[in-house]
């Protein structure tokens, strides 16, 4: 069981969440957030503690967002974009038991004080960022370290706020180098 309580936007979230663990969760319904939703993530957060799961799509991103600033010691768990697309719909309920207690093992609680650690020439510098292949390397990158997918801009603030040290970023370059290197002696044999 999960000490805090899930919150996500739909009740398909809900039942793809529940077949992968045993957590409580409240519903958004979308950005539509009623006062008794409010209230109730309100109250869950004062008592055991919230987990902002929204999907990993802009509208996610927003509530994400929102949240963040009404509940500035939410944590969050972010599941890969192509962990949670299907048939061309993405979100939480898309995805599959092992994604999300992967998204959850590595959640992340958002610093409002950026460390800094990060700057645009270490996205540059590891291809994160102004290369062909820069999206597909953010999203590994992203999945790595737990903090999703996003653009360059976006990525480099997840990276200075929700704690990722510089470590754990050398870590999953080196990963993803070693894939792609992998992946170019299978292609030449």
């Amino acid at each position: 069981m999960i000490k805090e309580v899930l919150v996500v936007e739909g009740k398909m979230d809900v039942v793809a969440i529940r077949k992968a663990v045993d957590a409580d969760c409240i519903i958004t319904e979308g950005f539509n957030l009623k006062p008794q939703a409010l209230d109730s993530i309100k109250q869950a957060y004062k008592k055991r503690g919230i987990i902002i799961m929204t999907d990993p799509d802009s509208a996610g991103e927003r509530i994400r967002s929102y949240l963040a600033r009404r509940f500035p010691n939410a944590k969050h768990a972010f599941v890969p974009v192509e962990d949670a697309t299907d048939n061309d719909d993405i979100g939480i309920e898309q995805a599959k038991p092992p994604a999300i207690r992967a998204a959850l093992e590595k959640v992340r609680t958002l610093h409002w004080e950026p460390s800094g650690e990060f700057s645009g020439a270490d996205l540059i510098r590891t291809r994160l960022s102004g290369g062909r292949d820069a999206s597909a390397r953010r999203a590994k990158a992203g999945k790595i370290l737990g903090i999703g997918w996003a653009n360059a801009k976006t990525f480099l603030k997840r990276l200075n706020h929700y704690g990722v040290t510089r470590q754990e970023f050398d870590a999953a370059v080196a990963m993803i180098d070693a894939k792609e290197e992998q992946g170019k002696g299978t292609a030449h044999e």
